[in-house]
């Protein structure tokens, strides 16, 4: 997609903080971070949102959970980090590119919702 910001940072138009990249996904930091880690997973193929996949994608999915398992744990996340991933308008997703945000560092998390 021409104008969308993870696709610019896919290639290369826009630069990031990698954390790690392959053939299938792109990981780096996030800008305006919310904890000590806090980093997004992303696949190159542009996907607009969770609610966009199907069975087709069910190998990339699960490359972009076990990858994050890692990656958090390499950043330092041992103890436990949280995995987010934001659908649509109500979801608040800001950025209509599938993507994992991954935030730990601290010893503990702010809760989820308030009920």
């Amino acid at each position: 997609m021409e104008d969308c910001i993870f696709c610019k940072i896919i290639d290369g138009r826009i630069p990031c903080n990698k954390v790690f990249e392959d053939e299938d996904i792109l990981a780096f930091h996030d800008i305006h971070p919310v904890a000590p880690v806090h980093f997004m997973v992303i696949p190159k193929l542009h996907i607009a949102s969770l609610a966009q996949v199907d069975l087709a994608h069910q190998m990339l999915l699960g490359k972009m959970l076990v990858l994050a398992s890692k990656l958090a744990i390499g950043q330092g996340c041992g103890d436990g980090w949280r995995t987010v991933i934001n659908t649509g308008r109500v979801g608040r997703q800001e950025v209509y590119h599938l993507h994992m945000h991954i935030i730990g560092g601290k010893e503990v998390l702010p809760g989820m919702i308030k009920r």
